[in-house]
């Protein structure tokens, strides 16, 4: 279980004067409740906590735990949204939706246009990681790829298509 701390931050800029960033996760401990609230308000940051955050790992996902825990640095991924109407505060603040450790669901999330963020995991968290890949992931074999000069031939309808070098139709061969 863990939490998650997200930092409003005032920018220079006249369109948009603040900007959510993921700031921390940190272990979920009872003591954090099971509501977001606010950490830290001054003028030019605020720092919310949302505990309450599972972060599972299921055997059919091995290869995007794999991917994320061969990396230089290993990751935790959230995505976040903001809220439509504000209801923790009196402007809409970022909510995190899920907390995930696969390559694979991150990629999909960000193929979907989701605000993903990610945030390097403590040693103990890339240790368990490891474990569970080491486990459960068993590195397919590579097959060899059959030369494309050896594959019949085939029309646009799947048809097997015939190649000729003879000329036997068209013009006359005069320019």
């Amino acid at each position: 279980m863990v939490a998650v701390v997200m930092r409003r931050e005032r920018i220079d800029n006249r369109w948009q004067p603040w900007r959510w960033t993921l700031a921390d996760i940190v272990p979920d401990e009872p003591g954090f409740g099971d509501r977001p609230r606010l950490l830290f308000k001054e003028e030019h940051e605020e720092r919310w906590l949302h505990p309450g955050f599972k972060v599972e790992l299921f055997t059919d996902d091995a290869e995007g735990y794999y991917l994320n825990v061969t990396t230089q640095q290993p990751c935790f991924w959230v995505v976040w949204r903001m809220e439509e109407e504000a209801a923790l505060a009196d402007e809409p603040v970022a909510v995190p939706q899920v907390v995930t450790l696969s390559y694979h669901d991150a990629g999909r999330w960000l193929d979907a246009q989701e605000t993903v963020e990610q945030l390097p995991v403590p040693p103990a968290v890339a240790l368990w990681l490891q474990a569970f890949v080491d486990a459960h992931y068993v590195l397919e074999a590579k097959r060899r790829q059959r030369p494309q000069s050896f594959k019949t031939l085939q029309d646009r309808f799947g048809n097997p298509a015939r190649v000729s070098t003879d000329k036997s139709f068209g013009g006359s061969g005069h320019g």
